[in-house]
Order: structure tokens, then C-alpha cells, then sequence
């Protein structure tokens, strides 16, 4: 689907690391490359011709992502430099000042990093308390969710996807739920946003996060979403110019209104221009045949994978188009390393949500993540590849 568009996959390669990120179409390539060669000049900075497209290109790409994902608002879309930035903001640019010792903010021990260590440290400092919701066969149930609920639960943060899984949380209505009991709700999109179709208002979401490069976009580059009324409450996390209208020696400073607020200094100009591009990209295909797509890859590898002896698949019944696996009695780093022996791509470790062996008992998975451009193809030789896993040790050694 599509693969024609990529450069990349030119050469003798099959990519299943979708989740870390993905390839990039021609399309993004030269959009980057467009800006850098034709007409590269700072943003919002001058008042000659190239200064005032690359003012035109880079707002133009604000209006694009408020429209991907249902926005109100051109000022509810900060960029930042990626899904970590973006939560980090959230907690110690809005949460710090909103939340009180004894506020509880519930999450899940399925989260990334990035959606646990900034909790933790907010808790360290001001003395929230960070709570896990019980997961049911790895799942957030509504019922867990309403279950932890106390008069105290101030936030409720949660990947929509989870990257080591994959089940898709039912965040319409956990949304509604916390709308219901004016609780704040956070998620972290980076997982979800490149595959499924988001609406921030349907889905009660009052503050999400996501990366352009997990959705064919360069790296460095993402989205903070918040409703109007909060960002207009949250403060700078980064000082310096192009965020102030003026400030004198004696201290006095006056800052920008949103978005300007919230972008201090050069930003990544070519990184959202690029990021433009990929969700042009992705409304050329369709959202909704992209998760098709995925969910028909990821039905075909679990009927194939039948053939492979000793191969462990942690979640058969999540609807994400993410396989965890290990071939029994094999470290999963080693699989990796012979996977790649014969160019097949896939991540090995604990992805980045190191709590999750508390509830999977398992510390270290491979991964296989699928997006559009893969096939069933690839599936059939990845499959052969693994039914011959008796020659692991020859390869990895």
C-alpha cells in the first residue's frame, strides 16, 4: 500500500519498528528539502518575502493538525519537539500549578515514560499522589477506571494505545466520565494519533500529546493539544524570545498571547513544515483505511504465526496493530539481532514502560509494529525466518 512512495524501502528491507518511527514518504522528504533549499529564512522574525512564506507555511501546518484531530481552535496547537516534550509541559507547565498535596492523579503501569516519570516527579515535589489503576487481563476497563475514583482524583493521564500491547483504551468514555466528575484528562497520542482517527472534542481529551515522526513526520517535532481555557492558564516551561511582546531591565514582562506564549526561541520550521506534509499525506489515504489496513496485517501474522513452534504472542486480543512476542527460552534481544541478520526490523527490550513486567511477568519482549506500507509478504518471510529459529544461536554468536 503505497510503498512506491518511500525511498527507503528501495533497498533490501523489511520494517516492523513502526512504534519508534516510521519511514517517511518522497512527499515529506521534499517538503523538508523545499524549505532548506528554496526559501529557508526564521519564523515570525522578518519582513522580506521568504520570512513571510515561512510565517504562511508554518501557521498554515497549525490550522492543518487542528483540523486532524477536530480541534476549535489554531490556538489550542503549541509545537514542541515531541510527545515527551509536550507531557512534560502539561505537568510542570499547567498541573504544578494546578494540582495540591493529597490531589491524586491516576495512570496505569502500561504508561511510557514519558506519561510516568514526569507524575513522579511532580509527586516528589509539590505531594500529589500517583495512583495505578488495576489492569484486567492488561486492560483499562471503565469499570477500573470509575472503581479508583476518589473525591480526591484531580487528573486521570493515559495512553490511548499502549506501545507494548497495543490495547486501545476506551478513552471516549473514560473522556466522558471525567467530564462527568470534573476530573482533567490527559492523553498521551503518540501511538494513536498516526493510526486511528482522533476527535479531541467527541473524546472529552483536555490535553493530548503526540510525535510527528511516528506518523511519517521528521523527529523533533510535536503537538501539545489543550483546550483554549487551560493553555491560557498554563505557564512557559522555556523563556527567551519570540514568546514576549516586551520586558525592561527593571523586570517588568509582558508575554505574548497564544500560541507565542508557549513557542520560546527558533523552532523546528522544518520539521513542521514536514509534519504538514505527512498529514496531507495521511488525509490522501484515509484514516480509516490506514487502521484498516493494520488490523488486517496484524490478523494475518496471528493466523501465519500458528506455523512457528515455540513462539509466545502476549497479546493476541488487542485490537492495536502491535505484536509482543518471544520465542521460548530465547532472550528477546538476541531474536532481535537475528532478525536483523536477514534485514528485518523489529524492537527488543521493555519499550520504555519498565513497570509493565509488574502486571505482564514478563520483563523484555520483541515487537513488531505494522503501518500501511507492510504486507503480507513480508509477513510470510518473517515467518519463515522464525520457524528456523534453531539457528539463533549459529547467527547471534
Amino acid at each position: 500500500m503505497h510503498r512506491e512512495d518511500f525511498p527507503i524501502l528501495k533497498q533490501e528491507l523489511i520494517y516492523l519498528d513502526n512504534s519508534a518511527t516510521t519511514l517517511k514518504p518522497q512527499k515529506v522528504i521534499d517538503a523538508v528539502v523545499d524549505y532548506y533549499t528554496k526559501y529557508t529564512a526564521n519564523a515570525h522574525r522578518g519582513d522580506y518575502d521568504n520570512s513571510l512564506k515561512v510565517d504562511m507555511m508554518y501557521e498554515e501546518v497549525r490550522t492543518k493538525v487542528k483540523d486532524f484531530i477536530h480541534g476549535n481552535d489554531e490556538r489550542e496547537i503549541i509545537f514542541t519537539s515531541g510527545t515527551t516534550d509536550s507531557l512534560n509541559r502539561i505537568v510542570f507547565g499547567y498541573m504544578k500549578y494546578f494540582l495540591k498535596p493529597g490531589d491524586e492523579v491516576l495512570i496505569t503501569k502500561a504508561e511510557h515514560a514519558s506519561n510516568i516519570l514526569p507524575w513522579l516527579e511532580l509527586e516528589k515535589e509539590i505531594g500529589i499522589k500517583v495512583k495505578y489503576i488495576p489492569l484486567e487481563n492488561h486492560l483499562v476497563t471503565l469499570k477500573n477506571v470509575e472503581n479508583n475514583i476518589t473525591d480526591k482524583t484531580k487528573v486521570i493521564s493515559l495512553a490511548h494505545i499502549t506501545n507494548v500491547l497495543g490495547d486501545i483504551r476506551p478513552i471516549t468514555e473514560i473522556g466522558k466520565l471525567c467530564r462527568d466528575c470534573h476530573i482533567l484528562f490527559v492523553v498521551d497520542g503518540a501511538q494513536s494519533v498516526p493510526h486511528i482517527k482522533i476527535d479531541v472534542n467527541e473524546m472529552n481529551i483536555d490535553f493530548l500529546a503526540f510525535s510527528a515522526h511516528k506518523m511519517l513526520g521528521p523527529t523533533g517535532v510535536g503537538v501539545l493539544y489543550g483546550r483554549l481555557g487551560l493553555l491560557e492558564n498554563m505557564k512557559p516551561t522555556c523563556f527567551g524570545g519570540g514568546m514576549n511582546a516586551t520586558f525592561t531591565s527593571t523586570g517588568e514582562v509582558e508575554y505574548k498571547s497564544l500560541p507565542s506564549r508557549l513557542e520560546a526561541g527558533t523552532p523546528n520550521i522544518a520539521g513542521v513544515i514536514g509534519m504538514g506534509a505527512a498529514i496531507d499525506y495521511l488525509m490522501d489515504i484515509g484514516m480509516e483505511n490506514i487502521t484498516k489496513q493494520e488490523r488486517n496485517l496484524k490478523a494475518y501474522f496471528l493466523e501465519k504465526a500458528k506455523e512457528v513452534p515455540n513462539l509466545v504472542i502476549y497479546n493476541k486480543e488487542m485490537e492495536g496493530s502491535l505484536i509482543a512476542f518471544n520465542i521460548d527460552g530465547i532472550f528477546s534481544q538476541d531474536t532481535a539481532v537475528y532478525l536483523n541478520h536477514y534485514h528485518i526490523c523489529v524492537r527488543a527490550g521493555n519499550h520504555c514502560a519498565k513497570i509493565l513486567k509488574e502486571d505482564l511477568l514478563v520483563k523484555n519482549t520483541c515487537r513488531i509494529s505494522f503501518y500501511f506500507y507492510n504486507t503480507e509478504k513480508e509477513i510470510d518471510q518473517v515467518i519463515e525466518v522464525l520457524k528456523k529459529s534453531k539457528e539463533i544461536f549459529q547467527i547471534v554468536l
